[in-house]
C-alpha cells in the first residue's frame, strides 16, 4: 500500500487549485498512488498523489505519471472509452515532494466491489479496449513524457530493452544472481525472431483488472482508470495482462471483435509476455514493500512457469 501523506499537506495542494471548502475521504484501494476523493458543491474530483522520486521503481514506473494527461486528451478525443478530464498536473513538487495530478471522478464503483453482470461488463471492456488498441504511433516502448526508454522503431527492439531492463532490476533489489539473470538474459535471445515480426505499435493499458473498471447500478462501464502504466505495442502483451487477471473471458472477446493467435509461435511469446508481467512483482514487493518472502514466491514462480513451458 502507498506510504501515508500528511493530511495537512493534501489540503494545502488542493486549495492551490480549489478556494472553496472541500470534504477530502482517502480512496483505500489505490497500489501505488496515495489518492483522495475530493467533494465541494459542484466539485468531485480525484487526486493521485505519486511516490517519491526516491523509491525503488520498475524502471518504467519512474515518473510515469507524466504521461497520463497527454493519454487523456487523445482518449477523450479519439475514442469513447471513458477516461476522466484533467483538471491540473503539477511535478514542479513546490508543494509537495511529489507528482500529482487532479481530475474529475468518474461515475460508477469498481468492478471488484459491485455484483453485476459480469459478461456484459467484459463485453463492453473489450469492445472500449479494442478502440484504444486501434490507436498507434510510429515508435514502440514506454514512449510517453516520462521518457524512461529511447523509442524503437521496431518491437522486438522495444521488447528486448524493456526485458533486460527488468533483470536489471531484479538483479538490483537481490533477487537474481549471475547465473539466474543470465539464463532470463539467454532465454529471450534464444526466442527473439520470434518477436521480430511487423506489428503495429497500439496504445496498451497493460493494467487492465477489475479495480481499474468502474461500472453503475445499470451494469454500463463508466470508467477505465490508471493510464500511467501505458505501453506503445504489440497488443499480444497486453493479452497477457488479461489472462493474469481474469479479464480475457469468451464475453471480453465478444465485445473486442477480434480473434487472438494461437499458433504455437504466438503462446511462446505469450509465455514471455506473462513472465514480463510477473517479474515486475519481484521489484516491488522487494523494493517497495520490503516483503522478501512474496517477493520469492513471485521468483518461484517466474523459473516454474520457465520450466513447465520448456523453454
Amino acid at each position: 500500500m502507498p506510504e501515508e501523506i500528511d493530511i495537512e499537506v493534501v489540503k494545502r495542494v488542493v486549495a492551490a487549485h480549489l478556494t472553496a471548502s472541500v470534504d477530502l475521504a482517502p480512496i483505500a484501494t489505490g497500489k501505488f498512488n496515495t489518492s483522495f476523493f475530493i467533494t465541494a458543491p459542484d466539485i468531485n474530483w480525484v487526486l493521485r498523489i505519486a511516490l517519491p522520486r526516491d523509491a525503488v521503481f520498475v524502471f518504467y514506473e519512474k515518473d510515469m505519471m507524466r504521461q497520463e494527461s497527454e493519454l487523456h486528451a487523445l482518449l477523450l478525443d479519439k475514442t469513447s472509452v471513458p477516461v476522466a478530464p484533467i483538471v491540473a498536473y503539477d511535478d514542479s513538487q513546490r508543494l509537495i515532494e511529489r507528482d500529482y495530478v487532479i481530475m474529475e471522478c468518474l461515475p460508477g464503483k469498481p468492478l471488484s466491489e459491485v455484483a453485476c453482470d459480469y459478461g456484459e461488463v467484459l463485453c463492453q471492456v473489450g469492445a472500449q479496449l479494442a478502440q484504444v488498441h486501434a490507436l498507434t504511433a510510429d515508435t514502440y516502448g514506454y514512449i510517453g513524457a516520462h521518457r524512461p526508454m529511447p523509442p524503437q522503431v521496431r518491437w522486438v527492439d522495444a521488447f528486448h530493452h524493456m526485458w533486460n531492463r527488468l533483470i536489471d532490476g531484479i538483479v538490483a533489489v537481490g533477487h537474481y544472481d549471475e547465473v539466474e539473470s543470465g539464463r532470463c538474459r539467454q532465454l529471450l535471445d534464444r526466442y527473439i525472431e520470434l518477436f521480430d515480426r511487423e506489428v503495429a505499435s497500439s496504445l496498451l493499458h497493460m493494467d487492465i483488472w477489475a479495480q481499474n473498471i468502474l461500472v453503475d447500478d445499470a451494469d454500463c462501464v463508466t470508467g477505465i482508470v490508471d493510464w500511467d502504466r501505458a505501453l506503445w505495442g504489440d497488443v499480444e502483451i497486453e493479452y497477457a495482462v488479461l489472462d493474469y487477471c481474469g479479464i480475457s473471458e469468451p464475453a471480453f472477446w465478444e465485445g473486442y471483435g477480434r480473434r487472438r493467435d494461437t499458433s504455437s509461435e504466438a503462446q511462446i511469446r505469450q509465455v514471455f509476455y506473462l513472465l514480463y508481467e510477473l517479474q515486475q512483482y519481484i521489484i516491488i514487493r522487494q523494493g517497495r514493500s520490503n516483503d522478501a518472502g512474496r517477493a520469492r514466491q513471485y521468483k518461484r514462480q517466474v523459473f516454474e512457469i520457465v520450466n513447465r513451458a520448456g523453454l
